[in-house]
């Protein structure tokens, strides 16, 4: 077949209340009947944005017809943007569109990344016919779990970020286009300048329900009131949750994404729910790959440490790239052809510290030792010199530890799962410095005498304390190399009146709980003279929103309070991190 292709420009597509959305299409030249790739983007279909999961160009010269749009209330589309509000109904519209135009042949397959893979599972929850497989990447399952709250805490870094960064720009071109010139940059301007202090002074505004940069801007204020009057609330996040859904998806799923991703858990979720429970064979078909990237980097470094370039997306394991990975799952679903694919284990996980690529058949690992380690101390793990120390021996009598946490000094973020202002980093940064804070407990192995694997979900049982009616705590799985470079691998958090769920119970000064803290999941092989360390402490900002400590409503104290915290590990409140154990 030829590889001339030709490009079509803003085509539109009505959807059924009349919206006309559009759209950018790429066509092989020669005539035929092709299968349909759509993607559906907020970020612009002109834009790079578009591009690092997928080469149009490439996937259009191997035989498809490759549909880019914007969403509704975006670039050149109509009607009023929402935050994912209309994707679900504009999904199921442009999949049967994109069947029915010139040269289809009437499969449609979806991909993309982020947003884009919220789009492609709106739709395929929504079942329309001619849509027959999807490549979702680096998107979430619970918008409660990475997307907007995380733990009950607010992922803030990000909101904020997004909404001023990623969406704001468009949002201020389209209000003030038929204003003067000098109105219109002086608007840009003052979207800017909020954008560059966000880090220095934006993130630390206060009370959360004014917050001051969107509220300046008039960015979002329907979706700021949301978030600050139903704070964590399952019934309002169940439309943006697509794993509320997955019961009806009946297509296959290829789910990437990332250790350092933004929305681990979510792409994990994905899988385990479709390849257990899906409602169709073709569903149960769903793949697995997660590499050890971060939600916008996808090279072989992230953050500090370099991988290999076996673990460059651009070059998978020295074999493929998400474009040709992506091309062979829809060469077997939208083209029938037998290429092996499905044959094929069903996931394929890079290690961390082997830094290779391996095959699994399920997730979790069927063979996994869940492992609990313990905390212990001799009451003053304070700081990485502290007397704190992990091991599986169950405590017995020991002394509680202690520590003060002030809102007003909060441990800022340092590496990990984040998408947020580029002063700070995602991925495996350095955590030395938060560990030589008083603030922090540091729990540590003895070097090992070999290596140990921890590939699974990770989860800490914390017995705590607080003199405080609400207060949050922080957890940060470490691997210490022998040069003392601290590589964080997952962390988590829970705000305390959400440790028995949805709803909210303030705590009662003194009192012992036991808080239960999803650090997701990960990857990684503790090489021989390595130490396995846990982080804890009470904040993680700007990731994730301060906790005054007052008890107050969501979002309405402009007033912070420090806390007293108290850490317990003896055998009636055995603290321990829970590690997902791979025999070697």
């Amino acid at each position: 077949m030829s590889n001339q292709i030709s490009v079509e420009f803003d085509v539109p597509a009505t959807m059924r209340d009349g919206t006309v959305l559009r759209a950018n299409i790429f066509r092989p030249a020669a005539e035929g009947s092709y299968p349909v790739a759509l993607t559906r983007t907020p970020y612009g279909k002109n834009f790079a944005s578009v591009t690092p999961m997928l080469d149009a160009v490439r996937l259009a010269q191997a035989g498809y017809i490759v549909v880019i749009q914007d969403v509704r209330g975006r670039m050149k589309s109509e009607g009023e943007w929402s935050v994912f509000r209309y994707e679900a109904e504009d999904g199921y519209d442009t999949v049967e569109w994109a069947a029915a135009l010139p040269g289809s042949n009437g499969s449609v397959g979806m991909y993309g990344a982020s947003y884009f893979g919220f789009t492609q599972w709106v739709a395929a929850i929504e079942t329309p016919p001619h849509l027959k497989a999807i490549f979702p990447m680096i998107t979430w399952a619970d918008s409660r779990d990475g997307t907007v709250w995380r733990g009950g805490a607010l992922e803030f870094g990000l909101m904020g970020f997004w909404q001023l960064s990623a969406v704001g720009l468009d949002v201020f071109l389209k209000r003030y286009k038929d204003t003067a010139p000098l109105e219109k940059y002086q608007a840009v301007v003052a979207l800017a300048n909020e954008i560059n202090q966000l880090q220095t002074e934006g993130y630390y505004s206060l009370p959360l329900k004014d917050f001051e940069p969107l509220k300046k801007l008039g960015l979002a204020p329907e979706l700021l009131e949301e978030i600050v009057n139903q704070p964590y609330d399952r019934e309002y996040n169940r439309p943006f949750s697509p794993q509320e859904g997955y019961s009806k998806v009946q297509v296959p799923s290829y789910n990437v994404g990332g250790w350092y991703d933004i929305f681990t858990n979510g792409t994990l979720t994905a899988f385990k729910a479709m390849r257990e429970n899906g409602v169709t064979p073709q569903a149960r078909q769903a793949k697995l790959l997660m590499g050890p990237w971060s939600h916008v980097g996808y090279s072989n470094t992230i953050g500090d440490l370099d991988f290999g370039f076996a673990a460059n997306s651009a070059f998978i394991n020295l074999q493929t790239d998400l474009t040709g990975l992506t091309q062979r799952w829809f060469d077997y679903w939208l083209k029938g052809i037998e290429n092996g694919i499905t044959n094929e284990p069903p996931v394929k996980l890079f290690i961390m510290g082997d830094n290779a690529w391996r095959d699994e058949q399920e997730w979790p690992l069927a063979r996994t030792q869940y492992t609990p380690y313990y905390l212990h101390s001799k009451g003053n793990a304070n700081t990485s010199n502290g007397s704190g120390y992990l091991s599986t021996e169950k405590p017995g009598v020991e002394t509680a530890d202690h520590f003060t946490y002030d809102p007003a000094n909060p441990v800022m973020t340092k590496g990990g799962n984040l998408l947020m202002n580029g002063i700070f980093r995602p991925g495996a940064v350095d955590q030395q410095v938060k560990e030589a804070r008083e603030d922090v407990l540091v729990f540590t192995t003895e070097p090992l005498d070999r290596e140990v694997e921890v590939t699974g979900p990770l989860e800490v049982k914390l017995w705590a304390a607080s003199d405080a009616r609400d207060t949050d705590f922080v957890a940060t799985l470490v691997d210490i190399h022998p040069d003392g470079f601290a590589q964080n691998l997952a962390d988590g958090i829970i705000r305390g009146r959400y440790r028995n769920g949805d709803k909210p119970e303030l705590l009662e000064p003194g009192q012992s709980y036991e808080f239960t803290i999803n650090l997701w999941a990960t990857a990684n092989v503790f090489k021989a003279g390595h130490r396995i360390r846990l982080d804890v402490t009470s904040s993680n900002f700007p990731r994730w929103d301060r906790n005054p400590n007052t008890g107050d409503a969501f979002g309405s104290s402009a007033e912070m309070h420090p806390a007293r915290q108290t850490i317990f590990h003896d055998t009636e409140h055995p603290s321990c991190v829970v590690l997902p154990i791979i025999p070697r």
